[in-house]
C-alpha cells in the first residue's frame, strides 16, 4: 500500500504543502480547479495506483479557501467534518432546492451532496492541529462574491465555516475508490464581495505549510 495522497487545485498550494512535510510517504499533486476536474483527476490517480497494486491509504483535499466571517479567521486553518456540494440543486422562486429534494431516484444521487470526512483521518488531523476550526466546508463551482449570496449561503448552511472549489469532487472520487477522505483548508479571505485588498494569500500559504506537518 502506498502512503497518503494530498491533492491541491494549483501548483502554488502543492508547493506550500510540500514545504511543510516532515516525513516520507506523502504524495502531493495539483489536480486542477473545480469539483469536476479535481474529482476526475483524483479518481484517475487512485485507479492507477490500485491497478499497480499500490493503493493509497487515504486522500486529503488541501489548499486555501474563503472563510465565513465570524466562523473562520483569515490566516486560520479549517478541517472539514464533511464536504458539501453547496450549489448542486435547482433554483426556485422560494429559493434553492437541494438535489436530494428534486424527486430523483436515490440510486442516481450516489451519496447526494455530502461527503463526510473519515472519522479516523479527521481525528488524527484534529489531534495534530488542535487550534483548527472544524465544520462543514462547502464546495462551489462559482466563488461567492456578493453580500446577498453570502448571506443566503450562510443561512442555508449554519454549520459551514469555509468554501472552496474541489473538496466534494475529491471526496466523491475517494468514496468511489473506498479510500478514507478528509479536507484541510487555510483561510485567505472572508467570503463576500470580492475585495482583493483584503486577501491575505501570504498568510494563508504560510498557514498551509505549517498545517502540512500534520499530514503523514
Amino acid at each position: 500500500m502506498t502512503g497518503l495522497l494530498v491533492v491541491t487545485a494549483v501548483p502554488a498550494e502543492a508547493e506550500a504543502v510540500r514545504a511543510g512535510l516532515t516525513g516520507p510517504g506523502v504524495t502531493v499533486l495539483p489536480v486542477g480547479v473545480g469539483p469536476a476536474v479535481a474529482g476526475a483527476a483524483t479518481a484517475r490517480v487512485l485507479a492507477l495506483a490500485e491497478a499497480a497494486g499500490r493503493p493509497y491509504r487515504a486522500v486529503v483535499s488541501a489548499g486555501i479557501a474563503g472563510g465565513f466571517a465570524g466562523r473562520a479567521a483569515v490566516g486560520g486553518t479549517v478541517l472539514a467534518d464533511r464536504s458539501v456540494a453547496a450549489d448542486l440543486g435547482a433554483e426556485s422562486p422560494a429559493g434553492f432546492i437541494p438535489v436530494e429534494d428534486l424527486g430523483m431516484p436515490a440510486e442516481l444521487l450516489g451519496g447526494g451532496r455530502v461527503v463526510p470526512a473519515d472519522p479516523g483521518l479527521l481525528g488524527a488531523l484534529r489531534a495534530a492541529l488542535p487550534a483548527a476550526t472544524v465544520g462543514t466546508v462547502l464546495t462551489v463551482s462559482t466563488v461567492t462574491g456578493t453580500a446577498a449570496s453570502t448571506a443566503a449561503l450562510a443561512d442555508r448552511h449554519p454549520d459551514a465555516v469555509a468554501e472552496a472549489m474541489e473538496g466534494y469532487g475529491v471526496g466523491v472520487a475517494a468514496a468511489q475508490a473506498g479510500v478514507p477522505f478528509a479536507e484541510l483548508r487555510t483561510i485567505s479571505n472572508p467570503i463576500g464581495p470580492r475585495d482583493r485588498g483584503s486577501w491575505r494569500m501570504r498568510e494563508a500559504f504560510a498557514a498551509l505549510t505549517t498545517a502540512a506537518a500534520a499530514l503523514r
